[in-house]
């Protein structure tokens, strides 16, 4: 489908992932290699998504300085989440995942959504805060500005600006935090 290579602007690092289809859904994997804290990162994701790209299962594994990271994130049939099978009620009815060290995973909120250009729309995240490794609700808004922007808000997090996508969806340019350098296939268009 699409392979994309980011680079972070607010800390040295970059992400390489792609999207790949599966028989029955999606999965987006990568690689973020990155400072955080002043410690070197390297974390590689998996999330998969089902056929109308309602997240399922993400799994982090890697490390922050000499800490190591193993996760295993599931959304299970009635809306609850777990993080390595332990329960996490504060994210129950979420639909997306979010993993908060990559723009990768604000693809399946903008394939689900599938805004007309003037539509907006609410998608809150189960979002992975790398600051406690836990699942916080995240609010999310988009709002379809042109073929390939939205503007989006994360106001828990303080971030609201236009953001560029490209024709499959991965985010292109994502104001003061991520750019792409390289897209393996398609450019700026629809979702």
């Amino acid at each position: 489908m699409q392979a994309m290579l980011w680079r972070r602007l607010d800390t040295p690092g970059h992400d390489a992932c792609r999207l790949v289809e599966l028989g029955e859904g999606w999965r987006v994997e990568g690689t973020a290699i990155f400072r955080h804290e002043g410690q070197p990162a390297q974390l590689r994701y998996r999330v998969t998504a089902d056929p109308t790209w309602r997240s399922e299962h993400g799994e982090v594994t890697g490390w922050i300085g000499d800490a190591p990271v193993n996760l295993s994130i599931v959304r299970q049939p009635d809306g609850e989440w777990t993080i390595n099978g332990l329960p996490v009620p504060d994210v129950r009815g979420c639909i997306d995942l979010d993993l908060a060290f990559t723009p990768a995973t604000n693809l399946f909120a903008l394939r689900r959504l599938a805004l007309e250009i003037g539509d907006g729309a609410d998608a809150p995240a189960a979002w992975l805060d790398i600051d406690t490794w836990r699942l916080v609700p995240l609010p999310q808004r988009y709002e379809r500005r042109t073929e390939s922007s939205y503007w989006y808000e994360a106001p828990s997090v303080g971030y609201a600006e236009l953001i560029e996508v490209t024709d499959v969806g991965f985010v292109a340019q994502y104001t003061n935090l991520w750019t792409v350098e390289s897209l393996a296939a398609g450019g700026r268009a629809t979702v």
